[in-house]
This record gives C-alpha cells, sequence and structure tokens, in this order.
C-alpha cells in the first residue's frame, strides 16, 4: 500500500450503508471530507426535520437541525446547526453539539462531550466527557471517558501527519484525529492533531499520542513505574 492511500477513507471505513458517504472522497485523504466538502454537503441538504419530539430542557440554539426517529435527547443537551442526527442516536445531559457535525444511526455524545466540526460513523460512542474536534470517528468507535481528540497547534500551525519517513501536509490549521472502524480508547487518552489511526485500534488509559499514522490493530501500551512507602514513616511514625 502507497503511503498516501493508508488515509484513504476505503482503507479506513466501510461506508457501505452510510447515509452520509458522500462527504468522503474515496481516493483522497479522510481528514479532506472535514473542509469544503462538509459545508457543500450540509448546504445541499433540503430536508431539515426533526422527527423524535424533543423534550423540555432540550436547547436548541440555532439551525438547520435533522434528527432522526427513536432518538433519545436528554434534558440538558445543547444543540447548535447545522447538525444531522441518525436514527436511534442518544445525546445526553450537558453534551454540546456546536455546528457542522453529522452523527450517522446509533450513536452516542455523553453527558459533557463536545462536539465541533465532526464525523460520526454508525454506531460511533463518545460517552464519557469527551472533545470531539475536526474529526472522524468510523464505526464502532468507543472513546474512553476523558478521551480528548485535540485540534490545534499551540503555535498555530499547520497539521500534518507522518507515516514512515515522509510527512504529509493537510492544509488545515485545525484538525484532530481520523479513528477508524472499531478504534477504542482507553480512560484520559489524548490525541494531538493530526492523528490517524487505522481500523481496530487500541490505546491503555493515559496514553498521549503524537500525530503520525498508526497501523491497524495497533496497541498502544503506557507502561509506568510505581512507588510504594508506608505512610507511618512519611509521617514520621516509624
Amino acid at each position: 500500500m502507497l503511503e498516501l492511500e493508508c488515509f484513504f477513507p476505503i482503507n479506513l471505513f466501510d461506508l457501505d450503508g452510510y447515509e452520509h458517504a458522500a462527504v468522503f472522497s474515496p481516493h483522497r485523504p479522510a481528514w479532506e471530507a472535514l473542509g469544503q466538502p462538509l459545508d457543500d454537503y450540509l448546504a445541499a441538504r433540503t430536508e431539515w426535520r426533526i422527527l423524535t419530539p424533543l423534550a423540555a430542557g432540550v436547547h436548541v440554539l440555532e439551525g438547520p437541525i435533522a434528527i432522526g426517529r427513536n432518538c433519545r435527547i436528554e434534558p440538558g443537551a445543547v444543540l447548535r446547526g447545522p447538525l444531522v442526527v441518525g436514527d436511534g442516536c442518544e445525546i445526553r445531559t450537558g453534551a454540546y453539539l456546536r455546528g457542522g457535525v453529522l452523527l450517522g444511526a446509533g450513536c452516542v455524545v455523553g453527558a459533557h462531550s463536545e462536539l465541533k466540526r465532526a464525523i460520526l460513523l454508525d454506531g460511533a460512542h463518545a460517552p464519557h466527557q469527551n472533545y470531539v474536534g475536526d474529526s472522524v470517528l468510523g464505526r464502532h468507535v468507543n472513546l474512553g471517558a476523558g478521551t480528548i481528540l485535540s485540534n490545534v497547534k499551540n503555535m498555530g500551525r499547520e497539521v500534518s501527519v507522518r507515516t514512515g519517513t515522509s510527512i504529509f501536509p493537510t492544509g488545515r490549521r485545525k484538525l484532530g484525529a481520523i479513528l477508524g472502524d472499531g478504534c477504542r480508547t482507553g480512560c484520559n487518552t489524548v490525541l494531538n492533531p493530526g492523528v490517524v489511526m487505522g481500523p481496530g485500534c487500541v490505546t491503555y488509559p493515559g496514553v498521549v499520542l503524537r500525530s503520525g499514522y498508526y497501523p491497524p490493530r495497533t496497541l498502544v501500551k503506557l507502561r509506568q513505574s510505581q512507588q510504594l512507602e508506608s505512610v507511618d514513616r512519611l509521617e514520621g511514625k516509624e
């Protein structure tokens, strides 16, 4: 596989049956969908209907917004368009979806999770205090509690992605992570801008991932050393 092809949607996601597959170009890096293609896709949408009644306490700041059938949207959720929520999604109290978001069917956005300019394929979960900015989550991705997909470098420079000895400029100042189908992160994982994970990757809790490409089914471990001492000794009781 040529290095650039690692980033093509066809090598990261199963797009068969995904309602929003047209936002991707099969033979271009997946991060390109987060730019003008996402804006064009949302602008071309003509049907904006809310098919699940919204409970009192759900805050709709501005549209347009489309919500599918059989969703559960809890009081305290904050919705800002453009936003498309697929059938059977769950959006919990305190979640903030703040524009440019596509949710496939059966997605979960948990309490105090924030999504901004994000594409989630069917069954993707950001369930517990997650930040997902300028990112794509493949089918059945699960983010552990506190996982952060950081999307801006401190110096504000363009985000690039490394693979092997090559560096690929993305043309984007804001880019979080691209997670292939079935990826899972441990609690409090931090993904720096420009992480691309192939399908089936897993991280240990507390891992900080550098920008770059992680091949399919990579396990990223964190090894820590621990030192056990007596509390009595520290308090001078020994």
